[in-house]
């Protein structure tokens, strides 16, 4: 079998209201469908990624760098494939000064993640087999959390208390609330009302999205001691990842998760061996696909460091469920901060008890809608 073809679509859709973390605000969502196509006709198919600011230079590092390199390869031989991308030297502009590298960088690793779980979908149904079974198969259904807590206009703490009861409701295992907008104390009283409300069996994790400063994190955490809380999320700034998240993490008894700025197994090293993480969410579809995150897990393991992931369930559920170090899976329940999830997918896993059950289908099991990819495809 040879690739024949190797095409990438970029979609985006206007989110019809805003939603706000601790240092960010959405207002559309973007991803990527991209297809490896076949000489025997078999295609491997997956969307992924949410690149707001830089999606085009993704699809031309694909289109112009990647495709040239592949077609005419066998794509059973991914890790080579892997190589060959990883070792192409790509020009993707508004180079010399390291921020404007840093950002091609990111770039050129979600282009190579698009490529790679692209072909671990070709390998499952070449293989007649779904991916996790592939990778290891440790378990058949993974605990799921919703992602909620936004911080939104007209949102005040009732409201709040009825989307964590709707989640329960929906079978959800818990919720990653975020936090990280408003004073520490204002924080602690929102995350306090909730707890109440769901109850101690319900799982509650926090996610500051890299909102504080070590002395503001350490006071969260130190106040949420008695909250039963499943880790606290990037609680540090962007530029304080390794001593400002061990400072974190040697002050609180709550495990300290982060991961998802990083685009490579080296950066989830250096996490890991400076004693930062208790858990790594990194990104498959932002950190150089299946074939990276494997790495990743697999020296994580070593360290007695666990694996979440950051949204993205479709291929995520997979790769939490080939390995034994890992958490839960996420999604958006709220139809309008993620209709992608709900819109793009002809059939989605399905959800009971707590948990996202894993597809029997070959591949990573979900067709999708090509009406759907058509309606809010971009060029």
């Amino acid at each position: 079998m040879k690739i024949t073809q190797v095409e990438v679509i970029p979609l985006q859709r206007k989110l019809n209201q805003a939603f706000e973390g601790g240092t960010y605000r959405i207002t559309n969502r973007f991803t990527l469908v991209t297809r490896i196509h076949t000489d025997e006709g078999l295609i491997g198919e997956t969307f992924g990624g949410d690149e707001d600011g830089a999606q085009d230079k993704i699809v031309h590092c694909i289109r112009d760098y990647f495709a040239p390199l592949l077609v005419g390869e066998d794509p059973q031989n991914v890790e080579r494939l892997w190589g060959k991308m990883w070792g192409r030297r790509v020009d993707l502009g508004n180079r010399s000064l390291h921020v404007l590298d840093m950002y091609n960088h990111a770039m050129y690793m979600q282009a190579i993640a698009a490529v790679d779980n692209a072909l671990w979908d070709l390998l499952g149904k070449m293989h007649n087999t779904p991916v996790y079974k592939l990778l290891g198969g440790y378990r058949d259904r993974v605990p799921i959390i919703a992602i909620g807590g936004y911080y939104q206009a007209q949102k005040g703490q009732d409201q709040l208390n009825d989307e964590m009861m709707y989640y329960k409701s929906l079978g959800m295992a818990g919720v990653k609330f975020k936090v990280g907008r408003v004073s520490v104390r204002e924080d602690i009283e929102r995350v306090t009302r909730v707890r109440e409300v769901v109850g101690d069996d319900f799982i509650i994790v926090c996610d500051a999205n890299q909102a504080w400063h070590p002395r503001e994190a350490i006071d969260f955490c130190r106040r949420a001691e008695g909250l039963n809380l499943g880790w606290i999320e990037e609680p540090v700034r962007w530029h304080d990842q390794f001593e400002g998240m061990r400072m974190v993490r040697e002050a609180t008894s709550i495990p300290v998760n982060a991961g998802q700025g990083e685009i490579t197994a080296f950066g989830c090293r250096d996490l890991v061996i400076n004693r930062c993480v208790d858990i790594l969410n990194v990104d498959v579809t932002l950190a150089g696909g299946v074939t990276e995150w494997r790495r990743i897990a697999a020296m994580a393991g070593m360290f007695h460091v666990q694996m979440a992931h950051h949204e993205e369930p479709q291929i995520a559920l997979h790769l939490l469920a080939s390995v034994p170090n890992t958490l839960y899976v996420e999604i958006f329940p709220n139809y309008e901060r993620d209709p992608m999830w709900v819109d793009l997918p002809i059939e989605r896993p399905r959800v009971a008890d707590g948990y996202m059950y894993l597809p029997d289908a070959p591949g990573f099991g979900i067709d999708l809608n090509h009406e759907v990819i058509e309606r809010y495809r971009v060029e």
